[in-house]
């Protein structure tokens, strides 16, 4: 049972792993709203790198956002954690394939395989929640504009890249939490048997009680 809930766990933590790229590489974060609007000849949609724009002919043009430092703040911030997002998964799928039951890796010290698999599982909600943190807060800040009726600039809906990034987001906390599940369901007759270790004079120790023993040759009953 346990081999079956780490190997669903490795599956929806990598879903959501690459997911996240899919996220990134999706241009429709945000896209120009037609609320309002009686005539539109042009679309506006953005990501978190650059800004596109197309035309009803078909023609697009893209272009990169200037330095970092003339962003506004969230957006700066949703990069930092979306990149943080990548490498917590990259750590968290390395650890959870170390630490399987089914696994070679610490040979049969499923201890140490356990706790491999634990800091696995923590590696995936930090992933999750960098994700939904980014996600959310720049989702939060497309609202906020669309509702706000002293907004000047061009208002935007949410776009498709914000929902698979969502979605990346639960895939990686429920891959974590039944990673952490699975290290939890040892019951305590899966121990190992600890292992036989003569002593150093060479007696040989018995595991049978000193009452259920054989009488010796030398015991007060044999003279009786």
């Amino acid at each position: 049972m346990r081999d079956n809930v780490e190997l669903v766990a490795l599956l929806l933590g990598f879903v959501g792993w690459i997911l996240v790229y899919v996220s990134l590489q999706d241009e429709y974060w945000k896209e120009s709203t037609t609320e309002g609007s009686v005539i539109v000849t042009s679309t506006i949609y953005e990501n978190l790198w650059v800004s596109c724009a197309s035309e009803d002919t078909g023609i697009f043009n893209c272009r990169d956002f200037p330095s970092i430092f003339a962003l506004p703040g969230y957006i700066q911030a949703s990069r930092a954690l979306m990149i943080s997002s990548i490498v917590f998964g990259a750590f968290g799928l390395l650890a959870a394939l170390a630490g399987m039951q089914c696994s070679k890796v610490c040979g049969e010290n499923y201890v140490l395989k356990g706790r491999i698999a634990a800091i696995g599982g923590i590696f995936f909600l930090l992933q999750g929640l960098c994700t939904m943190i980014a996600i959310s807060w720049y989702a939060a800040n497309i609202t906020q504009e669309f509702y706000d009726q002293f907004y000047a600039g061009t208002k935007y809906e949410i776009g498709q890249g914000l929902y698979i990034g969502w979605g990346s987001g639960v895939f990686a906390i429920c891959g974590g939490s039944c990673l952490l599940c699975s290290c939890r369901m040892d019951s305590t007759s899966e121990k190992v048997a600890y292992p036989y270790q003569p002593s150093s004079r060479g007696h040989v120790l018995s595991a049978v009680p000193t009452s259920q023993r054989a009488p010796s040759n030398y015991d007060r009953n044999a003279y009786v």
